[in-house]
């Protein structure tokens, strides 16, 4: 049973990103951070690999997708409350990126997201209940 999940992701600018990332409050553990890659923590069993893209295609033989063009991945974090979902995404503004989508409000759960600087899009929800039965 995997007791970590570390997804990958390719940037342009590592030190955009870091410099992104850093303003929306990740920290980065330094025993796996180098010129070409650092490893972001979001939480205590997942983290996020930036990789440059350089480094990112020695790990696969298939060419990159551009997120400002097309999604290959949709990267969804649980937040504590509607506010911290509120909070992150208007610092991801400040910070350069942009939203993509108008907040949703299901009321068993709120959503809204961003694109980061690579544009990749990060869906952040709160959950306050269960979603109604069908």
């Amino acid at each position: 049973m995997a007791t970590n999940i570390f997804i990958n992701l390719p940037v342009r600018d590592l030190q955009q990103s870091v410099k992104f990332f850093t303003h929306l409050g990740y920290s980065f553990n330094q025993h796996y951070t180098d010129d070409s890659a650092t490893c972001m923590i979001v939480a205590e069993n997942i983290f996020v690999m930036l990789l440059v893209e350089s480094r990112f295609k020695e790990f696969t033989p298939k060419p990159i997708s551009d997120a400002r063009t097309s999604t290959e991945v949709l990267v969804c974090l649980q937040l504590e409350s509607r506010d911290a979902v509120t909070t992150m995404v208007n610092k991801a503004v400040e910070a350069g990126g942009s939203t993509y989508k108008e907040p949703q409000d299901h009321g068993f759960m709120y959503g809204h997201g961003y694109q980061d600087l690579d544009g990749h899009l990060w869906e952040l929800v709160h959950m306050s209940g269960e979603p109604p039965k069908h």
